[in-house]
């Protein structure tokens, strides 16, 4: 549909916000491993809950129109690992592996896979939008790939629609405003680890082809964690942890299924390493000519100004990928590396020795064991800073909303339910749909599926509130003011 045919979306009296449901593709249950990417399988899909949402916010609407806005991480194209059985474009050996790159066709696939195997998802949607409602995606960190025009015409195509009602259904780059009073973004332009570096311009020239530039976190999960079954991605517990844990959960639940599992940590981090940092000296592709064209077409999707897309690009923290030394030491490689530099020099000593002394390699052991305790000082010493960016930033927040002239904006991003007061401005964080579980069986589930909903009060202005929606019924999470 074309821009200058979009329907209006200026005006909103009801609007309910979700994000981060993590839609992605059903793990078959491993006969042998059950335990293998559990939290993928479909039982813990939640598309008839879903339904049942859709049909509880209408009701609230009492018969009128819904704005329903999913911020971000919809669907996870990075967790997707299925290949075409005959693929019309060349598929490299770590794409068999650790899921297709994000090029266009590529995605358009990925899409197709999530959307038919969540099809009562597909239906849901489909028929909120026929009963008139209007559906805004706000593109998120871990489905960068929506900016593909093709990957929004997949979903568009195969939801149903007539050209009319697809004017009902909008994609918007990183933030939008709802009823000129309420910010939405993800929120993740303002994590190092998991921005997107150049909204306006997403796209990087490769070899015959046209790429998305991903963030440190998205590399992180496909070349990681793709290969880590037994870690749940949609919690940082699941797999941020110290020496003792990482060897605990190892001998508990990896030891039989995944024994060469610290090989499969060390060249997908050494590959996420690499790949952050190439596509970080990538430059993205500008015209120019099409530039203010562009930011215009921005500012008009997400009801807003131009310069509010000039002067929000402003307030993007530096990528986390400028620094090398920072990714390494979040990916454990510099401790990889001590190792390796104290084991090639105990066997060079051992060697020197041994031309002197008939002695035992045996021997190589007593050093190792006297520097263990200094190996562990340090690593205890290193804490992710990836936790770091989970509060939102005061700063940014008053900001935002002086360029932006709200007082309240919503963000998703990090799983963490909030309703508070910062500032003047009103900050709520929707929290998460997405199947995460605090242990590896999924037996202690973080289950929230929660929702912000705004609608109009007494005196004119709207007021929003943070639900939980629990056996197809909404029940009030939060207050203003509380955390």
């Amino acid at each position: 549909m074309k821009e200058t045919n979009m329907p209006s979306f200026k005006s909103a009296k009801y609007t309910a916000i979700i994000s981060d449901l993590h839609l992605c593709e059903a793990e078959p249950v491993n006969p042998k491993y059950p335990l293998w990417k559990k939290f993928k399988t479909r039982q813990f899909f939640f598309d008839d809950i879903f339904t049942t949402f859709l049909k509880e916010i209408e009701a609230k609407a009492k018969g009128e129109a819904v704005e329903l806005v999913l911020n971000g991480d919809i669907f996870d194209f990075d967790s997707v690992l299925k290949i075409p059985d005959e693929p019309i474009f060349n598929v490299s050996r770590l794409e068999k592996k650790r899921g297709l790159y994000p090029r266009s066709e590529r995605s358009c696939f990925k899409i197709k896979v999530i959307l038919e195997d969540h099809a009562i998802f597909v239906k849901a949607l489909r028929e909120f939008v026929l009963r008139g409602n209007r559906v805004v995606f706000v593109i998120g960190n871990h489905d960068l790939e929506l900016h593909f025009p093709d990957v929004q015409k997949e979903i568009r195509h195969t939801l149903g629609l007539n050209e009319a009602q697809q004017g009902q259904v909008r994609f918007v780059e990183w933030f939008y405003i709802s009823n000129e009073d309420t910010l939405i973004e993800h929120g993740n332009q303002y994590d190092p680890y998991c921005l997107c570096e150049d909204p306006i311009n997403p796209y990087v020239q490769g070899y015959n082809h046209i790429s998305l530039k991903l963030p440190f976190g998205n590399m992180a999960c496909r070349f990681i964690m793709n290969g880590l079954g037994f870690f749940n991605p949609h919690v940082d517990s699941n797999y941020i942890m110290g020496l003792r844990e990482y060897i605990t959960i190892f001998m508990r639940y990896m030891v039989r299924a995944q024994p060469f599992l610290v090989f499969t940590w060390f060249f997908g981090s050494v590959e996420t390493l690499i790949q952050s940092f190439k596509d970080r000296l990538a430059a993205p592709i500008r015209n120019p000519l099409k530039i203010e064209e562009r930011i215009e077409q921005i500012a008009l999707k997400a009801n807003a100004e131009p310069r509010m897309v000039r002067e929000l690009k402003e307030l993007f923290v530096a990528p986390a990928a400028s620094n090398p030394f920072l990714l390494a030491r979040e990916l454990w490689l510099d401790r990889a590396f001590l190792i390796g530099v104290a084991f090639f020099l105990i066997f060079q000593l051992m060697l020197f020795i041994r031309q002197v002394y008939d002695l035992s390699f045996f021997w190589a052991f007593i050093p190792m064991f006297l520097l263990l305790p200094f190996f562990l000082f340090y690593s205890k010493s290193i804490t992710s800073m990836v936790s770091s960016y989970k509060e939102p930033n005061e700063r940014i927040m008053a900001m935002t909303s002086a360029i932006t002239r709200v007082k309240r904006i919503i963000y998703g991003h990090t799983h963490s339910v909030r309703h508070e007061m910062i500032g003047a401005v009103e900050h709520l964080n929707s929290g998460c749909w997405s199947p995460a579980f605090l242990d590896i069986e999924c037996t202690k589930p973080l289950d929230q599926k929660t929702y912000i909903w705004i609608s109009p009060q007494e005196t004119g202005e709207r007021q929003a509130e943070l639900y939980k929606f629990i056996d197809g019924q909404s029940q009030l999470f939060m207050s203003s003011g509380s955390r």
